[in-house]
């Protein structure tokens, strides 16, 4: 009974303890010792904050990572793209595709899309060097495959941190 209470103290205890920042120190010995103040005879100390959100490159596995450095992916939309730009983002999510999504708002962006991927259709997405116009499901799939990409979306893993803005006409496309 006794282990038990000692426990849930010690449990309430720890909830309340954290630091704000953390130290790394490099002590005369070169050891390196983390803790929450800096040793006091350290020959080199780096201070860092703890990060609350894990970075999505560690989250990647070696073959999405490497698939990201070889082929890039881009989704190109507009506002007002309607049902395939959505169709397309839900997609590259749900295969867990790492991606960024470009909205293309003004003339030189349009002009600039235009050149680069010699057609003026959205959704359009870039693969390395290739550009799929118009979003079909088959051509992405095998493109992505390709690609050495995921097929589905590794568990826990979250959607794009670019997401498109809030279409204003539902139904066009």
């Amino acid at each position: 009974m006794n282990k038990y209470l000692l426990c849930i103290a010690l449990a309430l205890l720890a909830e309340n303890i954290h630091a704000e920042d953390y130290y790394r120190s490099l002590d005369g010995n070169g050891k390196i010792v983390y803790g929450d103040k800096p040793l006091d005879d350290a020959a080199d100390i780096s201070k860092f904050k703890p990060q609350a959100e894990p970075i999505p490159e560690e989250n990647l596995s070696f073959e999405t990572r490497r698939a990201k450095e070889r082929f890039p992916v881009t989704l190109y939309i507009a506002e007002n793209c309607g049902k395939g730009c959505t169709l397309a983002r839900d997609y590259l999510n749900k295969r867990g595709i790492p991606f960024t999504e470009k909205n293309l708002s003004t003339s030189e962006e349009i002009e600039a899309f235009k050149k680069a991927s010699a057609g003026d259709v959205i959704p359009t997405l870039n693969i390395g060097t290739h550009w799929l116009k118009k979003f079909n499901l088959p051509l992405w799939a095998k493109e992505l495959d390709d690609a050495t990409y995921p097929k589905v979306a590794p568990y826990g893993s979250r959607p794009s941190a670019n997401p498109a803005p809030a279409l204003n006409a539902p139904g066009k496309e």
